[in-house]
C-alpha cells in the first residue's frame, strides 16, 4: 500500500494564508526538535528531510504558487538542486545552537552536489497557451522558441577554428578581480568583474568569423513537452538543458521552463478545475422551468432547469469540468442562469403581459 504523503501545510503546522515570516519561524521550531545532531532517534533525520521539503517548497513564492495549484504533482518534478540550491540552512537555523556542521553537511543530507567548473546558461521562462480541449485530455504539446546555442563553428569558444582562447592574464582566469583597501584596523574587499576580460576568463586573440566571438548563436528551436492532463494555470513544467547556452565555453545549457496558461474560450470560464458558463433564460422559460441544451467539453448535455428560477441561480452538472491534477477525479460544470428581459414587445406580448400584471395584482 502506498504511503500517504502529509501536505506541506500540515508538516509545518502552519495555515494556508500564512506569511514568510511564520512559515519560517515554524520551521525553525520544528527543527530544533527533529535536527540529527539533537534527536538521535531513526525517524529523526526522516521527519527533518520532511520539514525541510515543506519549508522549501512554501518559502519560495513561485514554488508555493505550484504547489497550491497543482499539488504534489506540480512540485514532484523538481530535482533536489531545484528544491533547496537557494537556500542557506546554516544561514536560517543560526541562532538555535545547532551543529551546523557547514554546507557540505546539508549536501549530504539532501544529496545535493554543489555545483563546479564553469557557469551555466541561464533558464527561459515561455509561457503556452493551451486549449481548454489540451487540458482536458493533455498529451504531448510543440512549443517553438528562440534561444543562444554554442557556436557550430567554435563549439561555443569564440575563437576562430584552429585556435584556442588564452587566459586572461587580469585575473588569471577567474573572470572577477579583488580590490582591496584599509581604513584604520579594517581591510575592505570588494569583487568586481574583470574589465580587461569583462567577466569570460579568457581572452580571444582571434575571433571566431561565425559568431564573431560571442561563441553564440541564436536559433529557433522546437521542443515536445508533455501536458498532464489537467494541468493548472501556472504550472511549470521544465525541459532540462534547453534554455540559455552557457556564458563560457564547457558550461552547462540552462532549462526551458514552460509556464502552463489556459486560452480564454468564448463559452466557458475556468476556475481551477471547475468550469462556469452563462444560461440566458426567457421570463418564461425562468417561471416554468425548462430544459437546456448545453455544450460541455465533451459534447452536449441536457440540464433540467427548475420552475421559478432566479437570477444567478447556480446549476451544477456533475462531472463535466477538467481532470484534477494528479487525480482520476473531474470538476464540474457550473451554468450560471441570466434572465433576459424584452426591451420591445408585440402587440400581443404587451396584452398578455397586461393580462398577467392583472392577475397578480387581484392574487395580492
Amino acid at each position: 500500500m502506498p504511503e500517504t504523503r502529509r501536505d506541506f501545510y500540515d508538516v509545518l503546522g502552519v495555515a494556508r494564508d500564512a506569511d514568510a515570516k511564520a512559515i519560517k519561524e515554524r520551521f525553525r521550531e520544528l527543527a530544533k526538535t527533529y535536527h540529527p545532531d539533537r534527536n538521535r532517534s531513526p525517524e529523526a533525520e526522516a521527519k527533518f528531510k520532511e520539514i525541510a521539503q515543506a519549508y522549501a517548497v512554501l518559502s519560495d513564492p513561485d514554488k508555493r504558487r505550484q504547489y497550491d495549484a497543482g499539488g504534489f504533482a506540480a512540485t514532484d518534478g523538481f530535482s533536489q538542486e531545484d528544491l533547496y540550491g537557494g537556500l542557506d540552512f546554516s544561514d536560517i537555523l543560526s541562532g538555535l545552537g545547532l551543529g551546523l556542521g557547514g554546507p557540505s553537511f546539508f549536501d549530504g543530507l539532501f544529496g545535493r552536489r554543489r555545483p563546479s567548473g564553469p557557469p551555466r546558461g541561464s533558464d527561459i521562462e515561455l509561457a503556452v497557451p493551451l486549449s481548454l480541449l489540451r487540458v482536458l485530455e493533455g498529451g504531448m504539446e510543440a512549443v517553438r522558441y528562440q534561444r543562444a546555442r554554442p557556436c557550430s563553428a567554435c563549439g561555443g569558444s569564440g575563437a576562430k577554428p584552429g585556435t584556442e582562447p588564452r587566459p586572461c592574464s587580469g585575473c588569471q582566469g577567474s573572470g572577477k578581480k579583488a580590490v582591496s583597501s584599509r581604513r584604520g584596523n579594517t581591510l575592505f574587499q570588494s569583487i568586481s568583474v574583470c574589465d580587461v576580460c569583462h567577466g569570460r576568463g579568457q581572452l580571444i586573440e582571434h575571433p571566431c568569423p561565425t559568431c564573431a566571438g560571442h561563441g553564440q548563436q541564436l536559433a529557433t528551436e522546437e521542443v515536445k513537452v508533455r501536458i498532464p492532463k489537467g494541468a493548472p494555470d501556472g504550472l511549470v513544467l521544465r525541459v532540462a538543458g534547453h534554455g540559455m547556452a552557457p556564458p563560457v565555453s564547457g558550461g552547462a545549457p540552462g532549462d526551458l521552463l514552460v509556464v502552463v496558461q489556459t486560452e480564454p474560450d468564448p463559452r466557458f470560464e475556468r476556475r481551477g478545475a471547475d468550469l462556469f458558463r452563462v444560461e440566458t433564460l426567457s421570463i418564461a422559460d425562468a417561471v416554468l422551468g425548462t430544459t437546456l441544451d448545453v455544450d460541455t467539453l465533451d459534447g452536449r448535455v441536457k440540464v433540467s432547469v427548475p420552475p421559478g428560477a432566479e437570477p444567478d441561480t447556480l446549476l451544477r452538472v456533475h462531472g463535466k469540468g477538467l481532470p484534477v491534477l494528479g487525480e482520476s477525479a473531474r470538476g464540474d460544470l457550473y451554468l450560471v442562469v441570466r434572465v433576459a428581459i424584452p426591451k420591445r414587445l408585440s402587440p400581443e406580448e404587451t396584452q398578455l403581459f397586461e393580462a398577467l400584471r392583472k392577475l397578480e395584482k387581484r392574487s395580492h
